[in-house]
């Protein structure tokens, strides 16, 4: 089984070096990195279209790319590696990436780009930062990687994950539980500071405070000491309102032009 690990937090982050030796140390797996050069945190699916991107290797065989975490995936599936790789794995972050956060995540962004390709996917992220517990996150990302491959779910039709799992020792975590995405409260405000040029400077807020945390989310689960996992999807369509906008849409088409527009 080949592997392809990605993440945000630049190729010499701690997370992706425990989860790559975690990976690389079951049997029959072959491990390739392609990661970022430096942070690219909340960069989402963003591609480099407007200027040329390097791949270097590190002296730990990782490869890196002066890019965003999409790119590193894409240029790796589309002639870097030479081959498909059968699962992506993204991360792990330092911090969750849980509810409205996945909109933003450059780790579920990377995860999305392999999926986009027709691959497996896994974005694996700490709910708290500073890399507490890493290594018993990284053995718990192994052990869902190879329970997944014991059934068989490697190598079909591909599926994209998102993984939530707390800063707890091993033997604390509770199972795994299916959750959907939680909601939070609109970001903190903008900060504003003065430049020593006399500009002003906008800093982006912290994200909002968990707004729906009830059962049945991930923050309810990691809350209780669960790792949360929660199956995503790329179709945007909101499904529900179809039938309203049709109506909608032909009544719009009805009208025609305005007098102004003609």
């Amino acid at each position: 089984m080949k592997i392809l690990i990605s993440n945000d937090d630049g190729y010499q982050a701690p997370g992706i070096i425990a989860l790559h030796d975690a990976l690389a140390s079951i049997d029959g797996v072959a491990v390739e990195v392609v990661a970022p050069e430096h942070n690219n945190s909340a960069k989402s699916n963003a591609l480099t279209l407007h200027s040329p991107l390097y791949v270097h290797r590190a002296a730990n065989g990782f490869r890196y790319v002066n890019g965003t975490p999409a790119d590193c995936v894409h240029i790796a599936m589309t002639g870097l590696l030479g081959y498909k790789p059968d699962l992506v794995v993204s991360g792990i972050n330092n911090g969750a990436n849980m509810g409205d956060d996945t909109i933003y995540s450059g780790t579920v962004g990377a995860a999305m780009e392999g999926f986009l390709f027709g691959v497996p996917a896994i974005a694996f992220s700490q709910v708290e930062r500073d890399w507490v517990e890493l290594a018993s996150a990284a053995q718990k990302a192994k052990q869902m990687v190879q329970q997944m491959r014991q059934q068989h779910l490697i190598g079909n039709a591909p599926w994209l994950l998102n993984v939530n799992i707390p800063n707890l020792p091993l033997e604390q975590l509770g199972a795994v539980k299916l959750c959907r995405l939680g909601r939070r409260h609109s970001a903190e405000p903008v900060i504003t500071q003065i430049s020593p040029r006399g500009e002003t400077m906008y800093w982006i807020g912290s994200a909002g405070a968990a707004k729906d945390e009830s059962e049945g989310t991930d923050f309810y689960a990691t809350a209780r000491g669960h790792v949360a996992m929660t199956p995503l999807k790329v179709d945007l369509t909101d499904h529900d309102h179809l039938v309203y906008w049709a109506q909608t849409a032909s009544r719009l088409d009805v009208a025609g032009p305005s007098k102004e527009a003609v």
